[in-house]
């Protein structure tokens, strides 16, 4: 708790209408969540306007006010003019928390692809030591053996604050965090020191809000300025770049952290060599500081050596010997809706797979060429109210490595569904070569269905783009759904 005049000091309105002396118990910008004794904070976003929700938070119980626009409040009611709320919500909340981040060793996970993966195997190795570990991702927030769902990759400032203070309740020593371009970009990440920091890669998505990939990329290397800067306060800071990637040699100008880069083409400082790649597993031979180790997983795919890779250069800035990475990483199993395998007794691969963007699918089918027997069947959508410029590329990739193609529904949003899946379409067409086949099928149960219906032996079906969500966004509502069911469901019926 804080008393206003403390808020004060930390925000410097520029007018304080109001007693000083009242205390604040908690402290929001969403009027939904307003109890007694709080703090409500008037963010002015493109379709709502906090301002409107003030009569609504005293109600509630607000005690105080941060506001950019005039605002009627009873006289036992204080308000902070600031010209700028949400600077005033990025000052205020790590201070109403007591900056909880600086109480645990903090290590942000961005890119476009891989994030998921790479903070679970970062947080699998630390367990493995004995240390208390919190996650924040797209699937779930964990805390300790507790998880917690989530709705954004990284939530806002007052939630992730909360959520950090939770886990330092609950004694966590490391939180690893899937740091998004969204949250960097709009100040998410506020009043957080990053002590480690991971890229993963940089490829096309998020452009219906970035506009340009200068800016997408801008968003990201702003995790390797952070964690470079000499204002900060804590010690042992440390970068892990992937230098294969297109973009990896930007992240690298933009820190002068100290660094590990990793690859598996030679240009590293740690390297990944003599890969075999199975439906189930990966081992490589991996060098670094003039070393070489034997690595064995239990997760497939060029993609999870990247991300073992991330890992890896992670697990030693959190000072894990390379001996207990290597135990470490014998017992990690994939992480759930990343390149899932559905097995049901049948003669064919099922798998299931969050890809949503280009790069994502292409990695995927990709692995399943090098465990294929027969064909690929794939079935994927497109979401809606999202990049729509990347809809066709996905179709083109889809028809260039699969034999079979389902072209169906994803989480359609507000747009008409028929609509999506007719700009996907375009790229399935420009794709299409040998005896690829293609069928356009909305509805997303029906096209798994026929799917698995039509596979035969030595075949990988390839289920992408919502892995692990139990649910699909409808323009007028959210129903259940989860591909790993329904795959199951007509594995049973076959």
């Amino acid at each position: 708790m804080k008393r206003v005049e403390e808020i004060v000091k930390i925000v410097s309105p520029k007018k304080v209408e109001g007693p000083v002396t009242s205390v604040v118990s908690h402290i929001t910008a969403d009027s939904r969540t307003v109890q007694e004794g709080s703090l409500f904070i008037c963010l002015v976003g493109a379709t709502v306007d906090g301002h409107s929700f003030v009569n609504k938070a005293i109600e509630d119980g607000a005690v105080a006010i941060i506001a950019s626009k005039p605002v009627i409040v009873p006289d036992n009611v204080t308000v902070l003019y600031v010209d700028d709320t949400r600077q005033a919500l990025q000052d205020a909340v790590p201070f109403f928390y007591d900056y909880p981040a600086s109480k645990m060793r903090m290590i942000g996970v961005t890119g476009t692809n891989g994030k998921t993966t790479t903070t679970h195997i970062i947080g699998h190795m630390l367990r493995s030591q004995g240390y208390t570990v919190g996650i924040i991702g797209t699937v779930h927030i964990l805390i300790d053996d507790q998880s917690y769902p989530i709705h954004n990759t990284t939530p806002d400032v007052a939630d992730l604050q909360q959520i950090l203070q939770q886990m330092v309740d609950a004694g966590v020593t490391h939180c690893i965090m899937e740091v998004s371009s969204h949250a960097l970009a709009l100040g998410r990440t506020a009043g957080v020191e990053y002590d480690t920091a991971v890229f993963t890669n940089l490829t096309q998505d998020h452009l219906d809000f970035h506009k340009t990939f200068d800016n997408y990329l801008a968003a990201k290397s702003k995790l390797f300025k952070q964690v470079s800067a000499s204002y900060q306060m804590k010690e042992g800071k440390g970068a892990v770049i992937n230098v294969d990637d297109d973009y990896g040699q930007a992240i690298v100008d933009v820190t002068t952290a100290p660094m590990i880069t990793y690859s598996t083409e030679g240009k590293g400082t740690m390297n990944a060599s003599e890969l075999a790649i199975t439906a189930k597993s990966s081992k490589f031979n991996l060098s670094y500081d003039g070393k070489n180790y034997s690595i064995s997983t239990k997760i497939a795919g060029m993609f999870n050596v990247y991300n073992t890779l991330a890992a890896v250069g992670a697990a030693l800035y959190e000072g894990l010997t390379m001996e207990e990475i290597v135990s470490a990483l014998t017992t990690f199993t994939a992480v759930p809706g990343r390149f899932e395998l559905i097995e049901e007794g049948q003669d064919f691969a099922v798998v299931v797979d969050y890809a949503h963007t280009p790069d994502g699918l292409e990695n995927i089918l990709q692995t399943a060429k090098k465990i294929v027997d027969n064909r690929i069947l794939v079935v994927f959508g497109c979401g809606g109210d999202r990049d729509a410029t990347k809809r066709p590329i996905m179709g083109r990739i889809a028809a260039q490595f699969g034999d079979r193609v389902f072209v169906t529904s994803d989480n359609p949003r507000t747009e008409d569904p028929i609509q999506i899946v007719e700009d996907v379409e375009v790229g399935v067409k420009e794709g299409l070569h040998d005896a690829v086949t293609y069928e356009v099928i909305v509805d997303r149960r029906e096209a798994i269905h026929k799917a698995i219906g039509e596979a035969t032996t030595g075949d990988v079906v390839i289920i992408a783009g919502k892995g692990h969500e139990d649910y699909q966004i409808l323009k007028d509502e959210t129903i259940h759904f989860d591909d790993r069911e329904v795959a199951r469901e007509a594995l049973k019926e076959k």
